[in-house]
């Protein structure tokens, strides 16, 4: 069966060279198009695809408000992939927080696309993670609340281990290593944990990590105490 994808950039060249590289492949389709975010929410919703590529800055509607509108909508599996002109940007962290599951670059190489497109569905995917990690480290304003406090507690110790891990952009593989247990193991408490705190992948579990306090930036563990 074919990844469904739908490309969202408001820019028809953008969206025609996304369209010719995926629909060369033959696991990929595309299934819709869309100009703004307003269009972007619509098709989404008639279409159902697996994975939408989804520029940030549009018309009518942005990517970020575009992305929370289609990550809210519970009928809708479909995981959402920022276009971005720079990595370290503002937006894109603001469009993580709002659902988008990972970002790429608009100059990336034809593979590197395949194969975010080709990964996205998979929950246990994180692209990138290293830069997905600066980059939330960097925007990061951290506000914790009563019920993200509530949450961590119904994990438990080890988990808490592997979304300290996870936090810093590490693998199953390095994690495993790092905690000395199996990446299986590594894989069922990242799937108890994103189960546990609601959340849909492992970028959202980075953000969440970060937001809610239990992990804190780099700068701010290195200042020396009052």
């Amino acid at each position: 069966m074919s990844t469904r994808v739908v490309i969202a950039d408001d820019q028809e060249l953008v969206r025609a060279g996304f369209r010719m590289i995926i629909d060369a492949q033959d696991d990929l389709a595309v299934v819709g198009e869309a100009a703004d975010g307003e269009e972007a929410v619509e098709v989404v919703r008639r279409e159902r695809p697996d994975v939408v590529l989804m520029d940030v800055r549009m018309p009518r509607l942005d990517g970020i408000e575009a992305t929370r509108r289609i990550v809210a909508d519970r009928a809708v599996t479909a995981r959402v992939l920022v276009l971005t002109t720079y990595d370290l940007d503002k937006y894109v962290y603001q469009a993580l927080q709002a659902g988008a599951s990972g970002f790429l670059l608009k100059d990336m190489p034809r593979a590197q696309l395949l194969h975010a497109v080709r990964s996205l569905p998979d929950a246990d995917a994180m692209l990138a993670p290293a830069v997905t990690h600066r980059l939330i480290e960097r925007f990061c304003a951290p506000a914790p609340s009563s019920s993200a406090n509530v949450a961590l507690r119904a994990l438990t110790a080890r988990e808490l281990d592997v979304l300290r891990e996870l936090a810093t952009g590490r693998s199953n593989a390095e994690i495993a290593a790092s905690l000395f247990v199996t990446e299986a193991t590594v894989k069922t408490h990242v799937a108890r944990i994103l189960a546990k705190l609601g959340l849909r992948d492992r970028v959202q579990a980075v953000v969440f990590a970060y937001e809610s306090g239990f992990v804190v930036r780099q700068q701010e563990r290195g200042r020396p105490e009052p």
